[in-house]
């Protein structure tokens, strides 16, 4: 008897050692860091250099926005590494909730800044360079698609924030801690400024459009979120409406009419008559495209589909 319970004992033993050791990532991920060229601050980064010997994409992976580069530097790492790809996970200020955060100049530069790290660093396709991030690294996502300076091919940001002003709303009547942490970003004191919070807002912002001209932008929402998740998806329907007509899109029916979005918003869902698609094994429920940009609203909530993102991303 006791010699089978040592057994057992020895057999979880060494299970929980080898589910241990392959959690864990190997070699892969290290650490490093650069000063920011605007005011000398120390950004700390983590990164994966492909072992290829022949030039490779780059993912650029955004956190959230309670979220820092120690926090949640894994975030597509498994899904890059499978694929042989590089990838870089800035910290760009850290958590949104002090002036500095929130998208401003520093967000931007510092993001830029890593991509030149990457580019000096690693074996880079110049003409692969991806970027993608969930929540409030959505937010950043669209940032960087209106404010990069670099030339990115790719952009995909899933349940994503484009009006801070409308968020804080959403926030106070959700009476979650965003509210608070929006009027610590927008360096506005102890009382909301909606004309600092759009500043910061990619909704408000012009669109590059010759900048952009050849770069693709794939914009995710699960239905749900905004119910059990903190973004509702009208936030990524108005940005991708909003980038629509700064192109001067002239076909109708490529927006998001009013009342698709309200029966979005109200049903959490959409009636479709066609066979039904599919994201992950997720239903897609909504869908619209022009030129290089791409809305799909999923049967999911406030998430990103992983494995998804970086297949769409290098699709061509």
């Amino acid at each position: 008897m006791k010699n089978k319970l040592l057994l057992t004992i020895t057999a979880f033993l060494w299970l929980k050692l080898a589910y241990s050791q392959s959690s864990q990532l190997p070699d892969f991920l290290k650490k490093d860091s650069i000063q920011s060229s605007l005011d000398g601050n120390v950004q700390v980064f983590y990164y994966g250099k492909s072992t290829s010997s022949e030039l490779q994409p780059l993912i650029v992976a955004l956190h959230s926005w309670s979220g820092t580069a120690d926090s949640q530097k894994e975030i597509l790492v498994e899904q890059t590494q499978a694929k042989g790809w590089n990838y870089i996970f800035p910290d760009f200020r850290g958590v949104n909730n002090h002036p500095k955060a929130c998208c401003s100049e520093f967000v931007i530069a510092d993001i830029d800044e890593a991509i030149d790290w990457a580019l000096k660093n690693m074996n880079v396709d110049k003409k692969k360079i991806y970027v993608v991030g969930n929540s409030g690294g959505g937010y950043a996502t669209m940032a960087m698609y209106m404010k990069s300076r670099h030339t990115i091919a790719s952009f995909s940001a899933w349940s994503s924030i484009s009006d801070l002003a409308t968020w804080y709303g959403e926030s106070v009547e959700r009476k979650n801690r965003y509210g608070p942490e929006i009027i610590k970003c927008t360096g506005a004191g102890e009382v909301f400024d909606a004309e600092k919070a759009k500043e910061r807002s990619p909704l408000f912002w012009k669109t590059p459009l010759k900048k952009r001209k050849n770069s693709r932008l794939q914009i995710y929402a699960g239905i749900h979120d905004g119910y059990t998740g903190s973004v509702p998806i009208s936030h990524s329907i108005n940005f991708y409406n909003k980038l629509l007509a700064d192109a001067h899109e002239k076909d109708k029916a490529r927006y998001v009419s009013e009342e698709d979005a309200a029966t979005m918003l109200k049903t959490q869902t959409f009636p479709t008559q066609n066979s039904p698609r599919t994201i992950e094994n997720r239903a897609i429920l909504y869908q619209k495209t022009s030129k290089k940009i791409t809305l799909t609203i999923f049967e999911g909530t406030h998430e990103i589909l992983k494995s998804a993102a970086l297949d769409a991303i290098d699709a061509r």
